[in-house]
């Protein structure tokens, strides 16, 4: 099965799942030489890779670029890494690629052949815009500390008064992240976005969750999508449910890559007692990194408290061009929803460090799970957002600020007991 510019769907999801570690690792000088004579990529490609200062940035560019370079060029890649002796990273990607092969084939056997896959940006996507920025080496891609562990006598001590949240694994997780959109709207490439994909789903899956990512979905690809997981049979078997949606937005709704949008109330709908038994009196999290307001996407250059970043012209947010959309909030008991910014307001993106409100999530979460309820620590993230500001003197942007903010309708405490086994 072929993805829209010729790239089979296993391969671009391959590239996608070991992305960090590839923009980290790979050495592109020698490499590229090698993809030129397998006719993959071109002169002017590798001039316009080299453009970009910094090797994490001149390997994020080359991964942008390759999915969009035919059915050949998957095979070509590991053939170049294996020839410039970076076995290593060939050996990870194909093993990558092939638990995704049969797993997909298993999912489709059991679900239907219908089961919504991850897509590429489509051949008349808009081409990612060129972000004049410095690299770090040393400091860029997803900073995601170990998550520390509860321990057995702060489970017994606090039980009582939570949510049932023991299974193995601790629930599903469903991740749609939106980086690269179409033409049809005026939605810039998520530069970054990858990170907060990558940073959430380890985050995911060290708190104890089974995690389903799927990259550049349409509005009816992401409803799809989330549909079909709500009605997994396996969250009878579980006790939580995790859902992020990374993308571009409005009050009320999140874009498709299409530019048409996924109205928030409809998603959460899905997870209602009514549509989700299975997941009837249990906890339900949700949260969205997108922009809720009417304002352009801009980028600023960044400075967190007194400090300035060393990493310029590297901030955007997620913003749109849409009116706003006037939806309510979900009234369905057992969720809690947070929100990357407020109503009216565009939620901020670093372009190398990813979302600040991602960041601050991943932060938060790895360091006072253990024994923190989620509402506390999602005023911990509101607290480390309202301290970050911006940098871009004279302009409107000029220590810009954000603020994030969850509504819940919680009935009982949410603690994630990470690490905690019953009877161990």
């Amino acid at each position: 099965m072929l993805g829209a510019c010729g790239m089979q769907r296993y391969h671009q999801e391959a590239l996608k799942k070991n992305r960090v570690m590839l923009a980290r690792e790979l050495v592109l000088k020698e490499l590229m030489e090698h993809m030129i004579e397998k006719d993959i990529i071109t002169i002017e490609m590798v001039e316009m890779i080299q453009a970009k200062s910094g090797s994490f940035s001149q390997n994020v560019e080359f991964l942008n670029l390759l999915p969009k370079r035919g059915p050949n060029a998957f095979s070509a890649f590991c053939e170049a890494l294996q020839e410039t002796k970076q076995q290593h990273l060939a050996e990870t990607i194909l093993k990558t690629e092939s638990s995704l092969r049969h797993g997909i084939a298993r999912l489709e056997q059991r679900y239907g052949s219908d089961l919504p896959l991850p897509l590429s940006e489509s051949c008349n996507s808009k081409r990612p815009r060129l972000i004049v920025e410095r690299s770090l080496d040393s400091g860029d891609g997803p900073s995601i500390p170990p998550v520390k562990h509860c321990t057995p006598e702060f489970y017994h001590d606090h039980q009582h008064l939570a949510y049932k949240l023991i299974s193995e694994p601790r629930g599903l997780a469903l991740i749609l992240s939106n980086i690269h959109f179409s033409s049809e709207k005026d939605l810039e490439y998520r530069s970054g976005g990858d990170v907060d994909c990558a940073s959430l789903e380890l985050l995911f899956k060290h708190l104890g969750y089974q995690v389903t990512v799927f990259h550049d979905q349409s509005a009816e690809e992401m409803e799809s999508a989330l549909e079909r997981f709500s009605k997994l049979p396996d969250h009878q078997d579980v006790d939580s449910c995790i859902v992020a949606l990374l993308s571009h937005g409005v009050e009320g709704g999140v874009y498709g890559t299409d530019g048409k949008l996924l109205q928030l109330q409809e998603a959460f709908r899905l997870f209602d007692n009514a549509n989700c038994p299975n997941l009837q009196n249990k906890p339900k999290m949700f949260f969205i990194q997108a922009c809720r307001g009417d304002e352009t996407d801009r980028g600023v250059d960044q400075r967190d408290g007194k400090e300035r970043s060393d990493s310029p012209g590297c901030e955007e947010s997620d913003a749109n061009k849409e009116e706003n959309l006037k939806l309510r909030l979900p009234t369905c008991s057992d969720m809690i929803c947070g929100y990357a910014c407020l109503k009216g307001t565009a939620a901020m993106r670093n372009t190398k460090r990813g979302s600040w409100y991602i960041e601050a999530l991943t932060t938060v979460f790895a360091e006072e799970s253990r024994d923190t309820h989620v509402a506390d620590m999602l005023v911990k993230v509101n607290r480390q957002i309202k301290q970050r500001e911006g940098y871009a003197p004279g302009t409107e942007f000029h220590r810009c600020k954000e603020m994030s903010e969850y509504c819940s309708t919680l009935c009982q405490d949410l603690y994630l007991f990470p690490g905690y086994v019953p009877g161990k």
